[in-house]
């Protein structure tokens, strides 16, 4: 998601991308415009939300989410990229990894990397636009006899199996048009709601491994994938006066 300085991620990319937008639009608006850019990281574990941002672990522990979004997180504005990396690098190292059979350093939880983007016209006049970029880091699906997970690594890879299983029926779902859409079966699908089935656009990069070993993974990976491509959203315009 990251990758490195010489090979950025998506995540560096969009970021990268974003502000140079903002660069672009204050400098044609020659100053009567301004745009603001803030973040929020969120990791959900054990199907609770934690603020990766907030200043202790008491005000990082079990967010409540009330209409599609987390109550009481923190929001840091970003001025340059840099600083943007800076809060990604804290972030990371407040997420809950661990080593397991199949993979040494396990996310055990998903993360929900987003960015905001307002444009703000500095004479009070005109119209306000605004958005925002979810970059969302999915755990994988676990195999317990292949991860061979006990204990608290049992109970983590539930959860995440779980909400994995949540978030593919909702897709189904959705690309069937059913009426009623079960999103609030999992904080996951809850806090993506907008982007699942709401006013927006939405990609999905699946990563497979080509080993023969993996090869049922890779299979369901694929077959979510297609899912995935066969829902229809429909992005719209977000304005204020």
């Amino acid at each position: 998601m990251l990758g490195e300085p010489q090979n950025p991620g998506i995540t560096s990319r969009s970021v990268r991308k974003l502000f140079k937008s903002k660069e672009e639009i204050e400098a044609s608006s020659k100053g009567a415009t301004s745009v603001h850019i803030s973040v929020e990281l969120l990791e959900i574990y054990n199907e609770q939300v934690r603020d990766l941002l907030g200043a202790s672990s008491t005000e990082r522990a079990n967010l409540q989410v009330n209409a599609n979004e987390a109550v009481g997180n923190v929001m840091v504005s970003a001025s340059s990229e840099e600083e943007v990396a800076q809060i990604l690098s804290l972030a990371q190292s407040r997420r809950c990894v661990k080593a397991t059979k199949s993979n040494a350093a396990s996310s055990r939880g998903h993360l929900l990397f987003t960015i905001h983007f307002q444009v703000e016209n500095n004479n009070g006049k005109g119209v306000n636009r605004y958005g925002k970029l979810h970059v969302v880091d999915l755990a994988g699906s676990e195999r317990i006899n292949k991860s061979g997970a006990q204990g608290s690594l049992l109970k983590e890879a539930q959860h995440i199996n779980k909400s994995l299983s949540t978030l593919s029926n909702v897709i189904e779902k959705l690309q069937t048009k059913q009426s009623h859409i079960p999103y609030r079966e999992s904080k996951l699908t809850n806090l993506l709601q907008n982007s699942l089935g709401g006013d927006s656009k939405t990609a999905a990069i699946i990563c497979c491994s080509p080993l023969s070993v993996h090869f049922n993974e890779s299979l369901c990976s694929l077959r979510f994938a297609e899912k995935v491509n066969r829902v229809e959203l429909k992005a719209g315009h977000n304005f204020s006066c």
